[in-house]
């Protein structure tokens, strides 16, 4: 089996914690690679800056964005998820605050999987993250598998 670790993408210390002690408390015990900001994240999933050594064949069995984030923004860094080779078919789902429509519409036409607005209620975080869980690391059929 290959290395399915959840690369969670999120500047909010809470917001990891909470994602981070809901997956556990789930027993979803894949390893969690966190990106603090957009920059981050593409330098990690491209192998750049302090990356530069990571394995870049090592990919994440789903990406966890945010889309509210410094440096990059989550819809510049599903941009450039989409249109590398090599990780236009990681499972993207967007986990936000953000309540706009515009924000749905534009992530799914820049080829989200999903997204999911972030209950500010810790139970049903709890629970969100508990579905995101079952599904995308369960149920569905990852093409890295």
């Amino acid at each position: 089996m290959k290395n399915e670790f959840i690369f969670l993408v999120e500047d909010n210390s809470d917001d990891v914690e909470l994602t981070l002690r809901s997956l556990k408390m789930h027993n979803i015990l894949n390893k969690v690679v966190v990106a603090r900001d957009g920059e981050e994240a593409l330098n990690f999933l491209f192998a750049k800056g302090v990356y530069a050594d990571r394995n870049v064949q090592e990919l994440p069995i789903i990406i966890l964005l945010d889309l509210k984030l410094p440096k990059v923004d989550g819809f510049e860094v599903l941009k450039s998820i989409r249109a590398d080779q090599r990780t236009k078919r990681i499972p993207v789902v967007i986990l936000t605050s953000s309540k706009e429509d515009k924000d749905v519409f534009n992530g799914y036409d820049l080829g989200v999987n999903s997204y999911i607005r972030k209950p500010v209620d810790f139970n049903q975080f709890n629970e969100v993250i508990k579905q995101v869980g079952l599904y995308w690391l369960l149920l569905n059929e990852s093409p890295f598998r």
